[in-house]
C-alpha cells in the first residue's frame, strides 16, 4: 500500500482541521526547542560523570551509638 501525494494532502488537511494552524505551529516550536536542548546536552561536557565521588571516612556520632545500644537493652 503506497501513500501518494494526494493521500498525504488529505492527511495534512485533516490534521489542520483537527488541530488548527496555531496549535500545529506551537507544537513545531516545542519540537524544535526540544531538539536544540538535546543537542546542547550532548555537546556540553558532563563534569559530574567524569569526576569520581569523594568519600570521607568520618567517625560515627557517639551519641547515636549510645542511643542504639540503649534501645536494644530495653527491648
Amino acid at each position: 500500500m503506497n501513500v501518494g501525494p494526494f493521500q498525504l494532502l488529505i492527511i495534512a488537511l485533516v490534521i489542520l482541521i483537527l488541530f488548527g494552524r496555531g496549535r500545529i505551529s506551537e507544537m513545531m516550536g516545542d519540537f524544535g526547542r526540544g531538539i536544540k536542548s538535546f543537542k546542547q546536552g550532548m555537546n556540553d561536557p558532563d563534569d559530574t560523570a567524569n569526576t569520581p565521588a569523594r568519600i570521607e571516612n568520618r567517625p560515627a556520632d557517639a551519641s547515636a551509638e549510645t542511643k542504639a545500644t540503649d534501645s536494644s537493652k530495653t527491648s
